[in-house]
């Protein structure tokens, strides 16, 4: 059942944005993003999943608001692309992985092309840190890459070192304020970008400053390892530590005391990398990461705030994660300049207030294949034009008016 909303942020209108904005820096909302890489969302029990456990997520879930129809690209390079400047892939134009892994010399243009709500959150006074896997620039050949897309601190994989892809789970290769971290040999790459997250927390408090902390969890992306306290390989045992990090970040929020004024977001980046099919409660999942469809496209997104978020809240809007811009920099009173593209559509209103998510489509896309979908139908640049479907023809005709790259 849909809970009814307790707003604390007032209405979005102009003078909401300006109440905002004349708080003081410890008033304004802090944001913690939990991005699993590789997670659709069956995996979680509270979506009707049955191959997994995931407690602290269905828990999370419970006292928040659960999300059940949000879509991205079915990889991270794309989908990312989309979260961090709030437009569609066919506008951004990276459809691709982009091969840091290979040590390639390209990298996402931040200073000059694209424009992140990171960036704005930094100049409007947030302390911003990002972890994990950072696959948009060869950090060895690009070492501002991060602070460039705006910020200001960072503990992530470094996943080309010296002429070789280096390990992000054990004996990881981690690039912490732009040096890679040395006395952490033995550890699991996981839990140190845990202790991270944790300390970022609570310096920005110490500082009386409000934080976006955006945390590339890694877990669960392949290689399937041995996660600490595991009896074997198994992907079910990856996706149960990843969801113990996440409770004990929830908790971490609580113990500082700054939940009321805290929104937790989790969301996977694409779909599950698995070929098999997933069991759920309402039948089977196929496809998986790269496919684009509902295996590789359809994403968990959990929000909590307390005193905000009416508990157990279920939302059936349909959600791009190019709404992830515009969203955020409501929520946080952050202006945007009229000049920049973007393609999301805020939900400040659906989480402050209930009001309901207008929008009709999501968008994806891998290897020069672009995709549209209402939630029900797909098509795709392969689509045959001659169809008898309605739905089917509206979507082709939007497929066609998307923005394009300019590049």
């Amino acid at each position: 059942m849909n809970g009814k909303m307790k707003p604390i942020l007032p209405p979005l209108t102009l003078f909401g944005l300006a109440t905002i904005l004349a708080a003081s820096p410890a008033d304004r909302p802090n944001i913690l993003l939990l991005f699993a890489d590789d997670l659709g969302f069956e995996a979680l029990g509270c979506y009707g999943g049955l191959d997994f456990e995931t407690p602290n997520l269905d828990k999370l879930a419970a006292g928040g608001m659960r999300f059940s129809r949000v879509y991205t690209s079915p990889v991270c390079t794309p989908s990312r692309m989309s979260l961090y400047t709030g437009t569609y892939v066919t506008r951004h134009g990276y459809d691709y992985v982009l091969p840091v892994h290979q040590g390639t010399k390209k990298a996402v243009d931040f200073r000059n092309r694209h424009k992140t709500f990171a960036q704005l959150l930094r100049k409007s006074g947030y302390l911003t840190s990002v972890t994990g896997k950072w696959q948009l620039a060869t950090l060895e050949f690009h070492p501002d890459h991060i602070r460039d897309a705006g910020f200001d601190s960072w503990c992530v994989w470094q996943i080309w070192m010296e002429g070789k892809k280096t390990t992000r789970y054990w004996n990881p290769c981690l690039n912490h304020d732009g040096k890679v971290r040395e006395d952490i040999a033995k550890r699991f790459g996981p839990d140190v970008l845990h202790e991270y997250v944790k300390g970022q927390m609570k310096a920005a408090k110490e500082a009386g400053k409000p934080f976006y902390i955006h945390h590339n969890m890694m877990l669960p992306h392949v290689p399937v390892v041995n996660a600490p306290g595991s009896e074997g390989k198994t992907l079910k045992a990856m996706v149960s530590y990843m969801d113990r990090l996440c409770g004990e970040l929830v908790d971490e929020v609580d113990n500082l005391g700054i939940a009321e004024n805290t929104w937790v977001i989790f969301m996977g980046d694409n779909g599950t990398d698995l070929g098999t099919p997933r069991r759920t409660k309402n039948g089977l999942v196929t496809g998986g990461k790269r496919f684009l469809g509902e295996g590789g496209m359809h994403i968990p997104m959990i929000v909590r705030k307390p005193d905000t978020i009416e508990p157990g809240t279920v939302a059936e809007d349909l959600v791009d994660i190019a709404d992830w811009f515009p969203t955020i920099c409501d929520l946080t009173g952050t202006p945007i300049p009229e000049n920049t593209p973007l393609d999301g559509i805020s939900l400040a209103k659906r989480l402050t207030c209930g009001k309901p998510h207008t929008r009709e489509y999501v968008t994806a896309g891998i290897g020069g294949n672009a995709c549209v979908s209402d939630g029900t139908f797909f098509v795709t640049n392969k689509t045959p034009e001659e169809t008898d479907n309605p739905a089917t023809a509206k979507l082709l005709d939007i497929l066609k008016s998307l923005p394009k790259n300019q590049k």
